[in-house]
C-alpha cells in the first residue's frame, strides 16, 4: 500500500509558476499510475492530469492542457506536478493520487490511494 505526501503548495500571484510535488513510499511506486485533483471551495474535485507508470503517457483535463505539467522520477519515488501563468481560479486544495494499473483514469473513484492535500492560492 503506497502512501502519498504532496509539498509545494503556497501562495503565488496571477502569472506566477509553482511546482508541486508528491513524494511516495510504501509500494512499489513504478507500479502505479500517479495523477492529480484539486477541489476548490464548495466545488468537486477535479481532475488534472495523469502519468502512465513508466512516464511515457500523460492525460490532462482540458482547462490545465498546456499550462500545466504532470511528470514523474520512478527513480526518486517522486510525482510533480509544474503549473504556469496561474490564475486566481487555480485556487484549491491539490492531491496526489495513485492506482495499480495502466488506465490514465481521470475519475476520482478509479484512484485507490490520496494524500493530504495541499493547498494553492493565487491572488490577483
Amino acid at each position: 500500500q503506497v502512501q502519498l505526501v504532496e509539498s509545494g503548495g503556497g501562495v503565488v500571484q496571477a502569472g506566477a509558476s509553482l511546482r508541486l510535488s508528491c513524494a511516495a513510499s510504501g509500494g512499489l511506486y513504478g507500479a502505479y499510475t500517479m495523477a492529480w485533483f484539486r477541489r476548490a471551495p464548495g466545488q468537486d474535485r477535479e481532475f488534472l492530469a495523469a502519468i502512465s507508470r513508466s512516464g511515457g503517457s500523460t492525460n490532462y483535463a482540458s482547462s490545465v492542457k498546456g499550462r500545466f505539467t504532470i511528470s514523474r522520477d520512478n527513480a526518486k519515488n517522486t510525482a510533480f506536478l509544474q503549473m504556469n501563468s496561474m490564475k486566481p481560479e487555480d485556487t484549491a486544495v491539490f492531491y496526489c493520487v495513485a492506482r495499480r494499473g495502466a488506465i490514465l483514469a481521470n475519475k476520482p473513484d478509479e484512484y485507490d490511494y490520496w494524500g493530504q492535500g495541499t493547498q494553492v492560492t493565487v491572488s490577483s
